[in-house]
């Protein structure tokens, strides 16, 4: 039993030994070949890639610089033209009745199209009151609000005068009663 004992513990250390020997075949070298020398290739392309520019669509930066192009630009002729004072009755789904009152001014590119959106006008207050008559007043809390109606009246608004191009809708008066 003793000299089984003692056989194990030989056998042990020979496994030790060839341990270490395992060991030493993976050198720093080796380490250095396979494993650092890779990931540092790959982190200098990126890098590279990034200095280059590859990733700028990514990152969104030739959009910031795009955006801040347009809103240093200025329109070259801009001419205001006021719709008549609307008051519309939203829909509250047969509760109190809720009333809209609203003034607007639309921006035009040019003078010119003045006189010809003079007579386009009961078209576009037709589209507006249609509109707004279907809005709760849920539809209209907030900035957000607000703005996704504004975007729809521009939408119908230039719909309704196809040939001229409207530029913006401006509030001058938005109350709700």
């Amino acid at each position: 039993m003793a000299d089984a004992v003692a056989d194990d513990i030989d056998l042990d250390a020979e496994l030790d030994e060839d341990e270490g020997v395992a060991r030493k075949k993976f050198s720093g070298k080796k380490l250095v070949l396979f494993v650092i020398l890779p990931v540092v290739l790959i982190l200098g392309g990126l890098v590279g890639a990034f200095l280059m520019g590859a990733f700028d669509s990514l990152l969104g930066v030739g959009e910031a610089e795009e955006t801040e192009q347009k809103m240093l630009e200025v329109p070259k002729e801009v001419s205001f033209f006021d719709l008549p004072e609307m008051v519309v009755n939203l829909n509250t789904g047969g509760k109190q009745s809720t009333y809209l009152k609203i003034s607007v001014a639309l921006e035009l590119e040019n003078a010119d199209a003045k006189s010809h959106l003079e007579s386009l006008m009961p078209r576009v207050v037709d589209q507006f009151q249609v509109y707004l008559r279907e809005l709760r007043r849920e539809d209209l809390s907030g900035s957000a609000g607000l703005y996704r109606i504004k975007e729809e009246l521009l939408l119908r608004v230039n719909a309704a005068v196809q040939p001229y191009v409207i530029n913006d809708v401006l509030f001058k008066e938005f109350i709700v009663q």
